[in-house]
């Protein structure tokens, strides 16, 4: 196995962990403010508010890994 093959193997992997890392932390972050919406109704609002930034800004970080295993993979 070639060096080259070796890093695209490894951008694979790395994206596919990159993958799981976010749909883990949105799922946490999913649960955790159903249970504060649940201990606080009050708050529901600010509470889904911050959700919705957090898991948009973890999709972001998703987003990017998978942009940079694209690059090592198809770059020459």
């Amino acid at each position: 196995m070639d060096l080259t093959s070796l890093s695209r193997a490894l951008a694979v992997i790395g994206a596919a962990l990159g993958a799981f890392g976010a749909a883990l932390g949105i799922s946490l972050i999913g649960s955790k403010a159903m249970d504060a919406i649940a201990r606080q109704p009050a708050e529901k609002k600010d509470i889904r508010t911050n959700m919705i930034l957090m898991a948009a800004l973890i999709e972001g970080l998703a987003f990017f890994v998978a942009i940079i295993a694209l690059l090592v993979i198809f770059s020459k």
